[in-house]
């Protein structure tokens, strides 16, 4: 909803995201395994649903036929037919940089081959080398100096540490990498540390001596006795910004944190031993650890965050039976209930994505094993002693993942809901405000906190001698400390207000305050408005538009007494009438109050207001503007934030900053995937038109399909904003900084390659054309907020302003790290920004503070953002259409903050 600011809702957006996310890391939820892409089958056919006490309630899940081969149990170690897993290739082809390492599944090594063993599965995709070629330095030297901490420990070395690179052949060929492995590992001591994946060897010793041209050969015999002859030969050494360094140091990393006993689930590692019951909500918080481990600046780094896992104490036949006494479909409800979900099975601490329920299979519906066919119910009993108490509840489904398939594991995995646990928090938790305050409490970690688990986990890994043992096997060892950075505080901004008033931003990085004395930097004042609320609320709506009229005043901004249209009632039909007869009447605003907060019905005015009968329009719901009891003492600041908001979508501006550069077009860009038609998605892109002379924005956004690439529409955009900006000046921008958002590492080769090529490509041309033989001066930089890097000064959260541009960032990037926001609770989140283009000429100074400027111009909000206004707004308007409009909106609101 279009709430104001200061209230919970829509109107923040992720402005409020900015303080929501960044107090803390929120609730991990889990990776899903992902699905197979190839048919399951294989085995001998148990015959499903046969002997008594078989179910018969309702549809088999899609694929599987009755009396299939694809039921299993769930027993990824007992089943005596089961082929070994196959691990995953670490690389196949030797002679390429961009070897693709992908971790192999614990159980897939042999026991002579334990230092060789990769646990979980990490695709990292291939590095882009992003720093601009001519970069003198990436780092500032404005503002004042802070020492920083942040959540990474240095990994020390030996002086002439690396790690060598080996194709390995095998005469006569060896088909099982299970045996290759045991081959190889007879020959350990050569190697020191090592990881093999049956093709490709990397290891810390370079052990063939120059005269032998690079190879080596090894002998070894087979059971039969036969001689097995081994070649290695010497491909390189792993570069310390190639890919395959980060991939070797992370498989390196998993296998060491194998010895803190934790349980990995997903990614990532949780303790159950320090795990935090809430009984009355049925759950339990573990607390985890996202670890990373990469070259970065001057050395290499490992990253730690605290994470947590909430894990649901009630099993997945509680859910089954809350369905069955609660709803009248009860299979659609647990379905809808289920599928999708990540189950954990406490017997073997595995996780699971559930699929699909099979209602006509039950615990004791059978399949085939060597000794015949056994129950489900027969087999928990015998391998886990766990008796079944129901016996007629329906399977779920899992199909297999990828990692099964390579491994021989074909069938679909049969789950009993008695014995699995569902994973992660659902809707209805989040919208239940005491049990996340509750959660919270031990989630939202403050700064000591914070700083003390991590003292913990590094305590923890150096107590344990396995996970020593391994790093030690690397020449590695772990330092004690957390990693100093010199940080800098960027000085205050100054907030610019009406008649030139000027405030100083302090540390708290908010100036709501400042509106109770000053005026706007520049307002619109509004005579033709309409206020459309149901007859029945008529009373209470008054008295809040005649505080909205008294805010106004005290800020020097004019507004009228509005008309009212009156609705019998609050029905979608109503609004959309309603809007149709105001907007006749050409209205400069239209405000709309809802009942309560309602998607469908603000999907509806959105829709007619934003594309049928374009006009600004003001959502406001009744609990906000007409509360109950003690909470209608603060409905006067909630009148001004409604007051401020409305102006901005009238094109005035609430407050302004000082701009020390003039003909600058800065821009955001960012995609949101539409929740009810899961192939879209939208991308929109907000732009300005000079903030040093000009307070006008320019906004659109297009429709495009999941997968495809963005570099048309982001440049048809872009040439509509030349348009609109040529319109205002008569000239093309000076300088355009462009900040993406939304952009993970795996798309950023593509963004590198493909959308900023034919961005710069569509605007040289356009500049040249304009009589611009130099072409276009642009700024690219990719905006990254989902990041583990925190970090502190002084044990407490930094300053708005603090930037670390040093230590932790990266070699091959032109990077940068700014923490823009001031939060009250858990530990403020930085903010990465990945300068991949610039040919500007400005400094990484300027660059740095006009980032730090752009976080205080969101309107939504007078305070900083954790992004770039730009970023706020395109997300704003992206999030908008994905969600309600589900189409373009119209041209006539494109120089209007509408979406605000």
């Amino acid at each position: 909803m279009d709430k104001p600011s200061g209230s919970a809702g829509r109107s923040r957006g992720r402005a409020n995201a900015s303080q929501a996310q960044s107090g803390g890391e929120g609730m991990a939820r889990g990776r899903r395994p992902q699905q197979s892409v190839h048919p399951p089958g294989g085995g001998q056919p148990p015959t499903v649903g046969a002997g008594a006490g078989s179910s018969a309630w309702g549809q088999r899940p899609v694929g599987v036929a009755r009396g299939s081969s694809i039921m299993k149990a769930a027993m990824p170690t007992s089943n005596p037919q089961q082929r070994p897993p196959a691990p995953a290739a670490l690389g196949r082809a030797t002679t390429h940089r961009d070897v693709s390492v992908a971790e192999a599944p614990a159980g897939a090594v042999g026991k002579e081959d334990t230092r060789g063993a990769v646990r979980g599965k990490r695709v990292i995709t291939e590095i882009v080398h992003s720093r601009p070629q001519g970069l003198a330095t990436k780092s500032g030297q404005t503002g004042g100096k802070v020492p920083v901490q942040a959540n990474y420990f240095r990994i020390l070395k030996k002086p002439k540490w690396s790690i060598h690179q080996y194709r390995v052949d095998f005469r006569p060929d060896v088909d099982m990498i299970r045996l290759r492995r045991a081959y190889l590992a007879s020959h350990k001591e050569l190697f020191g540390g090592y990881i093999f994946d049956g093709t490709v060897l990397f290891c810390t010793n370079h052990f063939i001596d120059p005269s032998d041209n690079g190879q080596k050969e090894l002998l070894t015999k087979n059971r039969e006795g036969e001689t097995i002859q081994i070649k290695l030969k010497h491909v390189g050494i792993v570069d310390v910004t190639d890919v395959q360094l980060i991939q070797v140091l992370n498989l390196i990393l998993r296998r060491s944190m194998e010895g803190l006993k934790l349980q990995l689930v997903g990614r990532n590692f949780f303790d159950p031993g320090a795990k935090i019951n809430m009984d009355s909500y049925r759950m339990e918080i573990w607390p985890g650890y996202q670890t990373s481990i990469r070259q970065h600046e001057q050395d290499i780094l490992l990253c730690c965050e605290i994470t947590h896992k909430v894990m649901r104490t009630a099993t997945v036949y509680n859910i089954l039976k809350d369905c069955l006494r609660d709803s009248a479909d009860f299979q659609t409800s647990f379905k809808q209930q289920v599928v999708g979900t990540i189950v954990l099975t406490d017997y073997n601490n595995k996780t699971y994505r559930v699929d699909d329920v099979d209602f006509q299979s039950s615990p004791m519906s059978k399949f085939s094993t060597k000794d015949g066919e056994i129950s489900y119910m027969e087999y928990y009993k015998q391998r886990y002693n766990i008796q079944i108490r129901d016996q007629k509840q329906p399977m779920l489904v899992s199909r297999p993942t990828e990692r099964n398939i390579r491994g021989g594991q074909d069938e679909f995995i049969m789950l009993i809901p008695e014995i699995c646990r569902a994973t992660g928090i659902t809707d209805a938790m989040r919208n239940d405000f005491r049990l996340m305050r509750a959660m919270s409490e031990h989630t939202r970690l403050n700064p000591n906190r914070r700083i003390d688990r991590l003292r913990t986990f590094n305590t923890r890994l150096q107590n344990s001698k396995e996970s020593m043992d391994v790093l030690a096997s690397w020449n590695m060892q772990l330092d004690k400390h957390l990693v100093e950075i010199p940080g800098r505080v960027l000085p205050p901004e100054k907030i610019v207000f009406g008649n030139q008033k000027k405030y100083i931003c302090d540390q708290n990085a908010d100036w709501s305050r400042e509106f109770r004395s000053t005026t706007m930097f520049s307002h619109v004042d509004i005579k033709r408005w309409y206020v459309i609320v149901a007859r029945r609320n008529i009373r209470e709506v008054q008295e809040f538009v005649k505080l909205c009229i008294r805010a106004a005043g005290s800020m020097k901004m004019h507004i009228s007494e509005p008309r009212y249209e009156e609705m019998p009632d609050d029905r979608n039909g109503s609004y959309s009438s309603a809007i149709d007869r105001t907007t006749s009447q050409d209205p400069q605003i239209l405000m709309l109050v809802l009942t309560n907060n309602n998607e469908e019905k603000y999907a509806c005015i959105k829709k007619k207001c934003c594309v049928d009968r374009p006009v600004p329009s003001q959502v406001v719901t009744l609990r906000t503007i007409a509360p109950r009891g003690d909470k209608s003492s603060g409905l006067m600041s909630i009148a001004t934030k409604v007051v401020i908001q409305m102006n901005a979508k009238l094109m005035g501006a609430p407050w302004m900053i000082e701009m020390p550069l003039s003909g600058l077009m800065t821009v955001g860009f960012d995609v949101c995937h539409s929740a009810k038609e899961k192939n879209k998605s939208y991308g929109a892109l907000v732009a300005t038109m000079d903030m040093k002379v000009s307070t006008k924005y320019y906004s659109a956004v297009t429709q495009h399909l999941k997968g495809q690439e963005l570099s048309n529409e982001i440049s048809l955009n872009m040439t509509c904003a030349l348009k609109s900006y040529r319109a205002v000046h008569g000239t093309l921008p000076e300088r355009i900084l462009f900040y993406r958002d939304g952009v993970g590492d795996g798309q950023l080769h593509q963004v590198f390659n493909t959308e900023v090529q034919f961005l710069k490509k569509k605007l040289d041309e356009i500049y040249k054309s304009a009589g611009i033989e130099k072409g276009c001066r642009l700024a690219f930089v990719v905006v990254s907020k989902r990041i583990n890097t925190r970090y502190f000064v002084n044990g407490r959260n930094p300053d708005p302003g603090t930037v670390v541009d040093d230590v932790i960032t990266l070699p091959e990037r032109y990077d940068f790290f700014l923490v823009s926001q001031s939060v009250r609770q858990g530990t403020v989140s930085p903010t990465s920004y990945n300068v991949i283009h610039d040919n500007m000429g400005l400094s990484a100074d300027r660059m740095q503070m006009l980032t730090y400027k752009m976080t205080h111009l969101y309107y939504n909000w007078s305070g900083t953002l954790r992004v770039p206004a730009v970023c706020q707004y395109a997300h704003k308007l992206a999030f908008l259409v994905a969600e309600s409009i589900h189409r373009a909106p119209s041209n006539g609101l494109e120089n209007q903050l509408y979406f605000l």
